[in-house]
């Protein structure tokens, strides 16, 4: 599978901004590509006024990911503000090329910042089915918690979506290591940078570790599209050597 991570500074509140920004960048982007990864509510930023800027399924954002997913004939991911029967939901939408749709609502809100004053928590854990990959749905501060990210259905590829400030990044580059080495998986971290409204600073980081914890992508600190491509005979092979995931514990997560 060949990977598109977007890294980018984002428009403050500014939708269409952000949009027209992704799509120049996705528009560059080699027909190849299987899936295409935005940032944590990329077409907002990491904003606590939901009202003013919440979306439903049915508007332009959605509209325009399935637009650009049809066209470039590839999923498409990245976490936005939708609102629906009076709640708002920081989700993480996944597209797929016909159009389809699946999504995972963040289940670990952000309480340092208030998320879980603005925003309800999703209640379950999403694993897409994607050419012949199993791909676990995860946005930010769901890293910091190992329990629910735990690969219990034998996912490939877990996935992380973000806007991690730069004072923390050491912890996003371990946390990233250690989530592909305890779950046998290849994880990818997809990271915005520049200054938010509120001046936090974020340097990206974003990258692709393999299930042995290796990098196939380092952590970059630019504004760029990095592509990486995953061969999951090589993770199957592993994982039948190296059978630690029968090991693991069972348990029951309460939500």
């Amino acid at each position: 599978m060949k990977i598109a991570l977007i890294q980018s500074d984002l428009h403050w509140e500014d939708i269409s901004k952000n949009r027209s920004n992704f799509e120049t960048k996705i528009k560059q982007i080699d027909s190849d590509i299987n899936l295409i990864v935005l940032p944590e509510m990329f077409s907002t930023g990491f904003t606590m006024n939901a009202p003013a800027v919440a979306e439903t399924m049915e508007g332009e954002t959605i509209s325009w990911m399935k637009s650009m997913a049809m066209e470039k004939n590839c999923a498409l991911t990245g976490s936005l503000i939708i609102v629906e029967n009076g709640q708002y939901y920081n989700r993480m939408v996944f597209v797929f090329p016909s159009g389809e749709i699946k999504y995972y609502d963040k289940r670990h809100l952000f309480t340092l910042a208030g998320e879980d004053q603005f925003y309800s928590s999703g209640k379950e854990k999403v694993i897409v089915d994607y050419e012949g990959w199993k791909i676990c749905l995860q946005i930010c501060y769901d890293l910091r918690f190992p329990v629910f990210a735990r690969n219990v259905e034998n996912y490939d590829l877990l996935l992380y979506v973000a806007n991690w400030p730069k004072v923390r990044t050491n912890a996003w580059d371990s946390l990233l290591k250690a989530r592909a080495i305890e779950n046998l998986s290849y994880v990818a971290g997809v990271n915005r940078v520049g200054l938010d409204a509120h001046d936090y600073e974020h340097i990206g980081h974003s990258q692709v570790v393999d299930f042995l914890g290796n990098f196939i992508l380092e952590p970059q600190e630019t504004e760029a599209v990095f592509v990486v491509e995953l061969d999951k005979n090589i993770l199957l092979e592993t994982r039948k050597k190296l059978d630690f995931l029968s090991d693991r514990d069972h348990f029951e997560i309460e939500i």
